[in-house]
């Protein structure tokens, strides 16, 4: 693990008090400003966990220039909403930090604990960035259907751009990762992690040999878990 493992205990708590301040309760756009108060939360987040100040503008401004706070996380499952991005990425965040110090005291016991340095700041971006790949990636069109009096309206929906060119789930959102974070191109524990956030639904058939190795890294199973949880407890 890392050099002070307490430390990074106690940077993770420090996330976590930012995070109680925050309303879990599903974005209703007509009632509040979902998009101020999630972009608030988050930014809160990076000025006290990313470390290279450079890196820490350009994420801001990446979330601020890309459609992240207003995209859907979804064309027809979880986070298939305006904000449904956004809302799932937090609630990612969320699990994962409730699920990190568990985990991470328990790994420190296997064999395998010497060889994975893991921070605060590695947990909270592979959260936040695991699904960046969905940034600029969907555009609404509206569809004939009825409505619950029998007659025809236009509804909007939610789809994939059809001169979208994406890399796979987790490996674009790698991508656009490391042009963010240039640092990050050394940092493998966290694009591990957010390559192989899907698990065995998102790997190709090569990658199935020797997908073990990669449970043995600490932050691949706690994203997964973060993410799977999120969107299968919580509807996000």
């Amino acid at each position: 693990m890392s050099d002070n493992f307490e430390d990074v205990l106690s940077k993770i708590e420090e996330l976590k008090v930012i995070l109680e301040s925050y309303d879990f309760s599903l974005p209703v756009p007509s009632d509040f400003d979902f998009n101020k108060v999630t972009r608030e939360c988050v930014f809160k987040m990076i000025d006290n966990v990313v470390r290279i100040e450079s890196e820490k503008e350009s994420l801001k401004a990446f979330l601020d220039e890309s459609d992240f706070w207003t995209a859907p996380a979804s064309t027809k499952f979880h986070g298939n909403f305006k904000y449904g991005l956004s809302f799932h990425s937090i609630y990612v965040l969320k699990q994962a930090l409730s699920f990190a110090c568990p985990l991470l005291k328990n790994f420190q016991t296997c064999r395998f604990a010497k060889q994975f340095s893991i921070t605060a700041e590695d947990i909270f971006i592979s959260s936040l960035a695991h699904d960046f790949c969905k940034t600029d990636f969907y555009c609404i069109e509206y569809r004939n259907t009825k409505d619950i009096t029998g007659n025809w309206v236009k509804k909007p929906m939610y789809k994939a751009k059809g001169d979208s060119r994406n890399l796979g789930h987790g490996n674009e959102s790698v991508l656009k990762l490391i042009k963010i974070m240039p640092s990050y191109i050394d940092n493998r524990n966290v694009l591990e992690a957010v390559s192989m956030h899907m698990g065995f639904s998102d790997i190709s058939e090569s990658q199935t040999y020797n997908y073990s190795n990669f449970s043995q890294n600490p932050l691949v199973l706690l994203l997964q878990l973060a993410d799977e949880t999120a969107a299968a407890w919580f509807d996000c």
